[in-house]
Formats: structure tokens, C-alpha cells, sequence
């Protein structure tokens, strides 16, 4: 078995494991990340990429990445349509933040870059089994490197940044599965097509036939999605069909259409783990929740958990002082929980439930027209669009 030591041992290498391993760097803190992707499977797969304004300016002031404001595209506000119109909700008007349309593997590209080119022990290919020793001063990840053989990795501290599926999780809350959980009726049919975009912002569009998402990627690729049955296979629609569930659903804007070469079905899960913090282990993003894409709040989270947890551990490592890392799962579980209802909000209103009656609709399109009449339902929406403030890194 080999086995090495270091003073923060990060399993995952999403944004949240990588960022962190960033500003760690900068405070002078060593670390080891390790994941069991490649380091293409980590830059090429496709997700959202809407970064709130506090992401941005993170990324940027760290150093983390030098792109987001040059490649990303800033959005000043989204399109709620519903019953054929469209109303605008205007970002600066109403908080004086963006947003910047910059997917998530563009983060992690400049992300592994940066940390390549600065010494990161960046270990990929490696699997993380379980971590042992969670409560004393020296917690450890038992993994398999990407030759088969057994790895020890000894730390002065444990972070899980491993996904949904973490398996640093059961070391925190116990088990697997050990938090709380609520799946949806529903998902989103996702497209990716080769055509410009179709509207300048995005759209969110509530339909009697039910929700459609008008985004972009760049200017010569779209991402749309439309809600369907979670049990839907992709391959089941011909290309046909796509657009035409598309389009019924944004009456009002003329979809521009062009050959889809990337289909899924994305499933709509909320989860908040138990527990944040077991003696000197922590989880973070969707290792310690999950929250519905509607809301635009899942990577913008991640990021969000990554400044408490690092000041915590700048405190405790450099300083020896605990106050913070103890008080971490009450500070990260303020912000997860206003996302979170944030996320169902945008949900429930913007979807239509299969057992939906005609009194549901109804409210529920009295819920959009409050939002959208109203000064301060519009400045609640941009604020938690365009995120809350972030504590200071560094």
C-alpha cells in the first residue's frame, strides 16, 4: 500500500474540490485531490453553467480563472413567460448584480489548468473507497490509484466534494443516503444544437402543455429543455418531435432550429445530507445536497460552501482555532436552505404537476402575475437569481 500525508485531503475534482484546493494554495495550505475520472471525462462533460455575479467575481479575484469574463457571456436579467407573453425581470434595475452564462466545464478547464500549472497534487484515475478516522486529528481516504493498487491518503482533514454519490458521505451523516430528500414527478428532455440562439436571454416559460427553458451555449450552440416523464427515453423522440415540444411551449418566440447531437433526461432531486461536519471531515456541493436546476443555484452553491469551509480551515490549521470550523454546518446550511426553497419555489410554479387540476393552474398562474406586477416580487427573484452576498475569500 502507499501511503502519503498531507494536511487536506479533497476527494472530487468538480469546482468545488478544485476551487478550494486554489484558495488553500494561497493561504499557504497543501492539499491532495483525487478523483476517478480522466482528466477529459473532468473538461468535457456538458452541464449548466449560469454563475451567479459573487461566483464570477470569485473565480476572477483568485486567480482561479481568467476566461469567465472574457468567454462568458453576462445575462442581465431572464424572460418568464406565460399564457403566450413574455415579462422581463431586470436584473441591475432591481439589485445591481448579473449573471454570466459560462458552463461548468469551461470552470473546471481553467480550474485544472490553473492548478496543474501551480504544483497541485492533482491525483485522477483514482477511486475513493472510504474514509476512516473521522474523529480524530488525523482522518484518512482509503482509495485504489489508477494502476489498482492500494492508497492511503492520512490528512489533518477530510473534505468530500465527490458528487451525489459521495462515498465520503457515510463517514459524515452514517450512511449513503442519510439526509433530506425529495424527488420530483417530473424531469427536463435536454438538448444541445448546432443553431444561434434563439432569444438574447433565457427563457422560462410555463405552458398549459407544460415547462420549456430556452438557453444557449455559445453563439453557434443551444441548450433547451422541455419537462417530460422521468421515465422517457431520450432516443424515443424523433428530432421532429423534439422541436415541436419545444416550440408549443414558448408561443410567442420562433425557436431557431438545427441538428440536435446531444439528448438527455435530467432527473429533479432535492437532498440536504444530515450532517455537514463529523470531527475533522466535511462535505461540500452536491456531496452535501442537491437542489433542482430550475433555480440555477447547484454549482453557485458548491462555491458558496467552499468560502465558509476554507475560512474555517485557514482558522484551524494555521491558527489552531476551532470557532469556525464548528460553526460551519449552521453558516453553509443558512444559505443551502434558501436555496433550496428558492429551487422548489421556481419549480412549483414554472412546472405543471401530472395530478394538476384546474384550480392548480389557476393558482398558479396568479402566482406568476404576483411575481411579475410586483416591484418587490421581481427584486425577490432577481436577488436570489443573481445570489446573496458570499463572505470574503482569502
Amino acid at each position: 500500500m502507499t501511503r502519503i500525508r498531507t494536511r487536506v485531503a479533497i476527494v472530487g475534482a468538480g469546482p468545488a474540490g478544485l476551487l478550494l484546493s486554489h484558495l488553500l494554495a494561497k493561504a499557504g495550505i497543501e492539499s491532495v485531490v483525487i478523483d476517478q475520472r480522466t482528466r477529459e471525462e473532468i473538461e468535457t462533460t456538458i452541464r449548466a453553467g449560469i454563475l451567479e455575479q459573487g461566483t464570477v467575481d470569485i473565480l476572477e479575484s483568485s486567480g482561479a480563472s481568467s476566461r469567465v469574463r472574457t468567454v462568458g457571456n453576462r445575462h442581465d436579467g431572464i424572460e418568464l413567460r406565460f399564457e403566450g407573453e413574455g415579462h422581463r425581470i431586470d436584473f441591475p434595475s432591481s439589485t445591481g448584480r448579473a449573471v454570466w452564462l459560462y458552463p461548468q466545464h469551461e470552470v473546471l478547464r481553467d480550474l485544472v489548468a490553473v492548478r496543474l500549472a501551480e504544483g497541485q497534487d492533482l491525483r485522477l484515475g483514482v477511486t475513493a473507497e472510504r474514509v476512516e478516522d473521522a474523529e480524530t486529528d488525523h482522518p484518512r481516504v482509503i482509495a485504489v490509484d489508477a494502476d489498482g493498487q492500494p492508497l492511503e491518503i492520512e490528512a489533518d482533514f477530510v473534505v468530500g466534494s465527490d458528487g451525489s454519490r459521495s462515498v465520503v458521505r457515510p463517514a459524515v451523516t452514517g450512511s449513503a443516503t442519510g439526509g433530506y430528500f425529495r424527488e420530483y414527478p417530473f424531469a427536463w428532455f435536454g438538448i444541445l444544437c448546432e443553431a444561434p440562439p434563439s432569444s438574447e436571454e433565457l427563457i422560462y416559460s410555463n405552458s398549459p402543455d407544460g415547462f420549456a427553458l430556452i438557453s444557449q451555449r455559445n453563439a453557434t450552440v443551444q441548450r433547451m429543455y422541455f419537462q417530460c416523464d422521468p421515465e422517457v427515453d431520450p432516443a424515443s423522440y424523433s428530432e421532429e418531435q423534439l422541436w415541436h415540444e419545444l416550440q408549443v411551449r414558448v408561443p410567442g418566440t420562433t425557436l431557431n432550429q438545427g441538428p440536435i447531437f446531444q439528448r438527455d433526461v435530467l432527473r429533479f432531486r432535492s437532498f440536504v445530507a444530515h450532517e455537514l461536519l463529523r470531527g475533522r471531515v466535511a462535505l461540500i456541493g452536491d456531496a452535501a445536497h442537491t437542489v433542482p436546476p430550475t433555480g440555477a443555484k447547484g454549482m453557485n452553491l458548491a462555491i458558496a460552501d467552499v468560502i465558509v469551509l476554507e475560512r474555517a480551515l485557514r482558522a484551524l490549521l494555521l491558527e489552531n482555532d476551532t470557532r469556525l470550523i464548528e460553526a460551519f454546518p449552521e453558516t453553509a446550511l443558512a444559505r443551502i436552505w434558501k436555496a433550496q426553497h428558492f429551487s422548489w419555489w421556481m419549480t412549483s410554479m414554472l412546472h405543471v404537476a401530472p395530478d394538476a387540476t384546474d384550480f392548480d393552474r389557476r393558482r398558479q398562474i396568479g402566482e406568476l402575475r404576483s411575481v411579475v406586477e410586483s416591484e418587490a416580487g421581481k427584486s425577490y427573484l432577481a436577488e436570489a437569481y443573481t445570489g446573496w452576498p458570499l463572505p470574503q475569500a482569502g
